[in-house]
């Protein structure tokens, strides 16, 4: 007889590595990356590769890869510009840019092995966008959808329920901050608004947890300043109201999942500190940083 291998085996096994990239300090755009191990140690500086930027958006597809896209590169404040991580966590070249060059930019994963790049900034005419573009299995990234949604940029996104995703959060081209959300479908299909619950922010960091749940945290809401609250994503896609953040609160740091059910929040505004979440989507302390402190670097998982 065959064995009987359970359902849920294999999900434990993704996710199972992470990688910061990118950012910028203030006055320096950055490429270099550091790698998390799959008990959330983050490494050392690598040298970067690729266009030194920030505020791109990055997710993972094909089931073990990963992938950045597009942000803000110097004196460009939007390029479209990808660069795709492999199942051991390097980073490639740049690759030509499919869709509208924009920065600011959401991304999650959806349908288990694909992602997707949504909302941000042109940083010119046409202003803020809710556009998006979809991420095969393959890493191919496609041209423009229709935007569905508030346009604004710094949303966050994560997947949930295994193959969803999920936007949040933000800043209208009014100023206005928001707590938002869009589900996206396990066929990478972007919802309409659903009303914000969450503490109405931009500039966080979101990731999975528990493999499939998520985790918005950290950010900016203006007036009085940073916060280090977190609102927990049920499996079904339901936003948590505000829990009481544990951690420096700042702005710009980034997120992905590690060791297939938890996840790591990094950098963020002049530090490089770290904040691991449990599989049971509870945030720790401050984890003294490793590698350069920088804000608005870009995180994803690989295997």
């Amino acid at each position: 007889m065959f064995p009987i291998i359970p359902a849920s085996s294999g999900s434990a096994l993704k996710n199972q590595e992470g990688i910061f990239g990118f950012g910028h300090d203030g006055s320096n755009w950055s490429a270099v990356t550091n790698l998390v191990s799959d008990t959330g140690v983050c490494s050392t500086d690598v040298a970067g590769v690729g266009t030194a930027r920030a505020y791109q958006g990055a997710c993972e597809y094909g089931g073990d890869k990963g992938i950045f896209g597009y942000g803000y590169a110097g004196s460009q404040p939007g390029v479209s510009m990808t660069n795709l991580v492999s199942n051991t966590g390097v980073v490639s070249t740049d690759v030509t840019g499919v869709g509208t060059a924009r920065h600011a930019v959401g991304a999650c994963g959806y349908g288990e092995d694909k992602g997707i790049f949504a909302y941000g900034s042109t940083g010119g005419a046409g202003g803020y966008v809710s556009m998006s573009n979809l991420v095969s299995n393959a890493g191919v990234v496609a041209t423009d959808v229709a935007g569905v949604g508030t346009a604004r940029d710094y949303p966050v996104g994560c997947t949930y329920g295994e193959d969803k995703g999920i936007f949040g959060l933000g800043k209208t081209s009014s100023g206005v901050y928001t707590g938002a959300t869009n589900l996206v479908t396990n066929g990478g299909v972007i919802g309409t608004d659903v009303a914000g619950v969450a503490t109405a922010r931009a500039y966080a960091a979101a990731c999975g947890y528990g493999e499939d749940k998520g985790i918005f945290a950290f950010g900016y809401p203006g007036a009085p300043g940073y916060v280090a609250t977190s609102n927990l994503v049920t499996n079904a896609g339901v936003v948590g109201t505000d829990v009481t953040g544990v951690g420096t609160p700042r702005q710009g740091p980034a997120a992905c999942t590690y060791g297939g059910d938890k996840g790591i929040f990094g950098y963020g505004y002049a530090v490089s500190i770290t904040n691991l979440v449990s599989n049971t989507g509870v945030v720790s302390t401050d984890v003294t940083g490793v590698g350069t402190a920088r804000q608005d670097p870009r995180a994803c998982s690989f295997n």
